[in-house]
């Protein structure tokens, strides 16, 4: 009998919530944002994941929340990106925070740093780790409410006009590169040049700069790098896992619903996941076509990565040493990756090398 009347109460309460669905949904409010990418859209698959939160957002609330994206240049330049959202000139952006290390150095842990995490390290570190929480009482300062959406995966180190065959040849060498790279290839002798994506090209096709790091083969084909550098060296080591996030000017996000704040964090983790898949897959494909169009694949010389990484240390032993917010989330993003390398030492790097050792034997035998 207990059991008869639990479930007729139990079923009168979903229905009755069902009923209040519909009710709580007209009551939410119609809401238009503006969306500034820092991005053109022509790099879809980045540009693209603004549009997939957009779609999602908009999806999930009826057509209530609606958010309009602006490409790079077309609201606010891509240096402009941050400051647009802190200074609530638009509600959000979709920026690489390492561009803004101008403002403070710590904003590099947002997106890479040299010899830092990979794509899922990065994602580990700021869902689980604690990265998440540091950023964001970081970003208070900026009234920004700072949400991860989008990471490439490790990044390509750049078109050269000239083979770099060791450290001896980057002495002087112009190379157009972003985030704390720039900073610490000035210790090994490079001129790094910080250059927006649309001067890139005829920078490079002029001789301007000698060399540009940009993102993978999918995107650098599409801007035609190849037709003007020949050599395309791997691995980018100041970008092992660069995440993009969503800037949300932090009043507009208070301001916001509840239903409509879990709405926009869930599209936005929608779209970082689409974003790794899709240049997963299409980056392979447009690597063989370079290739195949007489791009000189190299890899960067040791020498010239053991320096690096010396290099970059000492930078961020510099800054910690001068910088109390730097220091505090490189004292935990430090400690993180340094577990995760141990962990990624015993599972995923003896599998994944073990797989790369059988496609090569196999090829071999054919």
């Amino acid at each position: 009998m207990e059991r008869r009347s639990f479930l007729k109460q139990a079923s009168a309460g979903i229905a009755a919530g069902a009923a209040a669905a519909p009710a709580l949904a007209a009551d939410l409010p119609t809401i238009k944002w503006r969306c500034a990418s820092g991005f053109p859209k022509t790099l879809d698959a980045i540009f693209g994941a603004t549009e997939t939160v957009a779609k999602r957002v908009a999806a999930a609330t009826g057509g209530k929340f609606q958010i309009s994206l602006f490409a790079a240049g077309e609201i606010v330049p891509t240096p402009g990106v941050l400051d647009a959202v802190k200074d609530g000139t638009v509600e959000c952006g979709h920026a690489a925070s390492y561009w803004y290390i101008g403002k403070d150095p710590a904003l590099a842990f947002d997106t890479a740093l040299p010899f830092g995490l990979n794509s899922r390290q990065q994602t580990a570190w700021m869902m689980e780790g604690g990265g998440l929480e540091l950023m964001r009482e970081f970003f208070k300062d900026y009234n920004i409410h700072n949400i991860p959406c989008g990471n490439t995966g490790t990044q390509m180190g750049g078109w050269f006009r000239k083979e770099i065959k060791s450290m001896a040849d980057m002495q002087g060498l112009k190379f157009r590169v972003g985030g704390l790279a720039g900073q610490v290839l000035a210790k090994l002798g490079v001129v790094p040049q910080q250059i927006p994506p649309a001067d890139i090209y005829p920078a490079l096709e002029k001789g301007t700069i000698d060399a540009t790091e940009w993102i993978g083969p999918y995107d650098d084909q599409k801007l035609g790098f190849n037709r003007v550098a020949k050599y395309y060296y791997y691995p980018g080591w100041w970008e092992g896992g660069p995440q993009l996030s969503l800037y949300v000017n932090a009043k507009k996000f208070a301001e916001l619903p509840k239903e409509y704040q879990t709405i926009l964090e869930d599209a936005c983790l929608y779209a970082h996941a689409e974003m790794q898949a899709a240049y997963d897959v299409k980056s392979p494909h447009a690597l063989k076509q370079l290739i195949g169009s007489g791009t000189q694949l190299r890899p960067f010389p040791n020498d010239m990565m053991a320096a690096g990484y010396k290099a970059a240390h000492e930078l961020y032993d510099e800054l910690a040493a001068k910088n109390p917010k730097f220091k505090k989330i490189y004292d935990n993003w430090r400690k993180f990756r340094d577990d995760q390398l141990q962990w990624f030492a015993v599972a995923e790097n003896r599998f994944d090398n073990f797989m790369q050792a059988t496609r090569v034997a196999g090829r071999s035998k054919k």
